[in-house]
């Protein structure tokens, strides 16, 4: 992992979080408790801030950064899949974007939404909470179901629990190589 400043300002992470090796953190970028940021993810917070809630998960060769002025919000317990794209945009509480979407400069994903795998959110789009969009451009499907409420919760608890025992790993692992030299 490489955590860097940038133009003065300092990544503020939380002792707490798991930054898998091949993380790049650079800039005005702020990560709460619990969150884990998994392998070959870049968050660059050079141009605005980019601001990442408590439990998050932000999964393997992801992309965070933003436009001048146009922040970077996810809030509390947000998951995001594989290789995303995510730049100034508010992703709220509980959502789910999807493995290799992009979420572009002003949208915003409501709480518990689910942006489907594959989904390009165009600027600006505003997606209602509880509600799944999928497409390129992306368009609202359907409500979510119990099931989908269920599924978010399960993802969610799995990748935080994972992010600890990552981090424990590594932590071992850091260790056993510093004794073996």
């Amino acid at each position: 992992m490489l955590v860097l400043p940038f133009d003065g300002k300092l990544p503020s992470i939380h002792p707490s979080v798991f930054l898998a090796n091949g993380v790049l953190v650079s800039g005005d970028v702020t990560i709460g408790e619990e969150s884990n940021i998994w392998y070959n993810t870049v968050i660059r917070g050079d141009i605005a801030p980019t601001i990442i809630g408590r439990r998050v998960s932000v999964q393997d060769n992801s992309t965070l950064h933003q436009s001048p002025d146009k922040p970077l919000i996810l809030e509390d317990e947000v998951t995001v899949g594989h290789n995303a794209v995510l730049h100034s945009c508010i992703v709220r509480r509980g959502a789910l974007i999807g493995m290799g979407a992009i979420v572009l400069d002003g949208a915003e994903i409501g709480e518990e939404a689910m942006v489907g795998a594959g989904a390009l959110v165009p600027p600006g789009m505003k997606v209602p909470p509880r509600s799944l969009v999928i497409g390129s451009p992306a368009k609202v499907k359907r409500d979510l179901t119990e099931a989908d409420f269920k599924e978010l919760v399960r993802i969610r608890q799995s990748y935080a629990e994972k992010g600890q025992v990552y981090k424990r790993l590594e932590t071992e692992a850091r260790l056993q190589e510093s004794q073996m030299k």
